[in-house]
């Protein structure tokens, strides 16, 4: 962990860059830690080693600095606590729904080439695009460079934030990164559609025929690459990702949930139906599951395996579910309907029952109050082994049963 008298000032860390950049012998990976200003020259040293020219190399870590307010982010990220409505409810505004369509019009050429290279329809991309960037209005304003190198310097992450660097410096020769100019995320996200400099690299795709890949400027360019990426993470052409279900009431709730796959015609011949008709057809041998967010009262979905690829893209359950539920509204689907969910557990209450959970020999992970998927999981085995319906949806009842 860097200490406050590492913020070394920039010409002296410019010139300790610049006195390395004269020696071109392989450098080993740089450890995390330590003096910040030695750190950068450790880089400098492997991207040269790495064959990158000295004189870009120099170029790139000129101005390089540690940014404090970025190990705060990291520090302070906080857990995801909001239910699937209320988070819906928040990031799925009337406004951003409009605007979402007005885009569809406006990018349409865009969306269709996504959709006829990679198989990624216009609405996810749209809905990604809307949760990431408000449409490419917030992209950050942290110094991309600065938040990778700090991030790369401290120690918890070293080893997912160190290649984000030299990829950075690989597109900052190709023209698409600016050092000094390019901001992003705290965590190096950059663009419209928020990427990662190594998945830009690989994967970038100049949509709008420049010759440069630029996800900050040229939504073709994010949609494309974002499309790719999506296409690469395993999206498969043609198929639904979503759709809301009516569901019986006597349903037998232990076949919920994302572990269980089953055709969609044994769903339906247990009484499931779908809502509406969704633009993507819905096949009887498709393995589906029925997801509950919020619980039995809730709103239903069934879900296919693309609803899979968006965790790949972020693996909280509720932003995903609304990241795909916004994608479908913004296919024509209607409002979800939200039911009448039991109340959510209080943080103590969360707490306590995954304590609870724990000492009945369930892996919950840590104790944060959050319901992920292995405390989903640990309450769907528990209602069973009650004799409580089997929704994964963790109520005072089953607390006080427990």
């Amino acid at each position: 962990m860097f200490l406050p008298r590492a913020f070394i000032r920039m010409t002296a860390l410019a010139v300790l860059v610049g006195g390395l950049l004269s020696q071109n012998a392989g450098a080993q990976e740089t450890p995390c830690g330590g003096d910040f200003g030695r750190f950068v020259q450790g880089l400098a040293r492997e991207a040269i080693a790495r064959g990158h020219d000295p004189a870009a190399v120099r170029r790139f870590f000129a101005h390089v600095r540690p940014d404090p307010k970025v190990l705060g982010r990291d520090r302070a990220q906080g857990v995801f606590r909001l239910t699937f409505t209320e988070f819906a409810r928040r990031v799925i505004s009337k406004n951003r729904l409009v605007v979402g369509r007005r885009r569809a019009k406006e990018a349409a050429a865009i969306l269709a080439e996504a959709e006829r290279r990679f198989g990624v329809p216009g609405p996810v991309l749209l809905a990604l695009w809307a949760l990431e960037t408000d449409y490419g209005a917030f992209q950050g304003d942290f110094n991309t460079l600065n938040a990778l190198v700090t991030l790369a310097h401290d120690c918890r992450r070293p080893a997912l934030f160190r290649p984000q660097i030299f990829a950075a410096l690989s597109l900052f020769e190709k023209g698409d990164f600016d050092p000094v100019r390019t901001t992003g995320a705290w965590a190096g996200e950059i663009g419209m559609v928020q990427m990662l400099p190594a998945d830009i690299l690989r994967l970038g795709v100049d949509g709008d025929g420049d010759g440069h890949v630029r996800l900050k400027e040229s939504a073709a360019d994010a949609l494309l690459t974002g499309a790719r990426l999506l296409k690469e993470f395993g999206w498969h052409r043609g198929e639904p990702w979503m759709v809301e279900v009516h569901v019986p009431p006597d349903l037998d709730w232990t076949l919920t949930g994302l572990v269980a796959r089953r055709p969609v015609r044994a769903w339906r011949a247990d009484g499931v139906r779908l809502r509406y008709r969704p633009r993507w057809p819905v096949k009887d041998d498709m393995p589906a599951a029925i997801i509950l967010p919020q619980g039995r009262k809730g709103p239903v979905f069934m879900v296919f395996r693309n609803f899979d690829v968006f965790f790949e893209w972020n693996q909280s359950f509720v932003y995903v579910t609304t990241a795909a539920y916004f994608a479908t509204r913004l296919a024509g689907a209607p409002p979800f309907d939200p039911g009448n969910p039991d109340p959510p557990l209080s943080l103590a209450e969360m707490k306590a029952l995954q304590k609870k959970l724990r000492a009945r020999g369930h892996d919950v992970g840590r104790i944060d109050g959050v319901l992920g998927a292995g405390t989903r999981a640990a309450v769907r085995k528990e209602q069973a082994r009650l004799g409580l319906p089997a929704d994964g949806w963790p109520t005072r009842t089953l607390l006080e049963r427990l």
